[in-house]
């Protein structure tokens, strides 16, 4: 049976999708059929494929097999903005059905399957429903990304917090360096590391074009049973 995991932030913005190409990167140099999904995209740019969202379209081409861009992203909202508000204001409802419909399809065609997630953990997507609640359904173990800045040892403690109350396993977390002068980075890291008491999957540097890069030496993925 495939392994499934869900990537999560500690708040938008801060590299789920840099982190979930890493680590799909590692996972396919460990010789795993891996495959990318995003459940939820907002925000669309238009390509010779049509409209499509920049981070799954990382995902997708971080995917060792063919998929298809709406096997990989089966709910796309045009516009860059909450889920729930952009699916209301094209007058479209988001379908749990849907998005395990679709998570199912890429489960039956690798060894390994990321899902990412848009925001962060509680990011709603009806006024009523959060992307957690389907985590929830699933029951997904989670990987927790962290983006170092001021704030992320708050961020990621309620984070943290939040998963374990909704009975999910945190199966690893990733750092990740998205400002270079963010001061006392080492400690930032240690204090995470005590408080999280979660495997460390890695340590993702600050680097320019970094989504185009090859990041799979920043990842250990053995901690996720590999």
């Amino acid at each position: 049976m495939t392994k499934s995991y869900f990537v999560t932030g500690t708040d938008t913005e801060v590299g789920k999708t840099v982190a979930s190409v890493a680590i799909m990167q590692a996972v396919a140099k460990a010789g795993l059929l891996v495959g990318g999904y995003k459940p939820i995209a907002a925000g669309s740019d238009e390509t010779h494929e049509g409209l499509t969202n920049e981070d799954a379209v990382c995902l997708r081409a971080a995917s060792n097999l063919a998929l298809g861009y709406d096997e990989v992203n089966p709910c796309l909202l045009h516009e860059p903005c909450s889920p729930h508000t952009a699916a209301e204001l094209e007058n479209k409802e988001i379908m749990f059905s849907v998005l395990t419909d679709g998570l199912k399809n890429i489960q039956a065609k690798t060894d390994f399957t990321l899902v990412e997630g848009a925001g962060g953990w509680r990011v709603p997507v009806t006024y009523d429903a959060t992307l957690a609640d389907w985590v929830k359904e699933e029951k997904l173990p989670v990987i927790l990304v962290v983006g170092i800045k001021l704030g992320c040892l708050n961020h990621a403690y309620l984070t943290a917090e939040a998963i374990r109350r909704d009975g999910l396993e945190i199966a690893g977390w990733v750092a990740n360096r998205i400002n270079p002068g963010t001061e006392h980075y080492s400690d930032i890291v240690k204090t995470l590391e005590h408080h999280l008491q979660v495997p460390k999957l890695g340590e993702i540097p600050y680097m320019t074009k970094v989504k185009t890069r090859d990041l799979s030496a920043y990842i250990d993925v053995k901690p996720l049973g590999l």
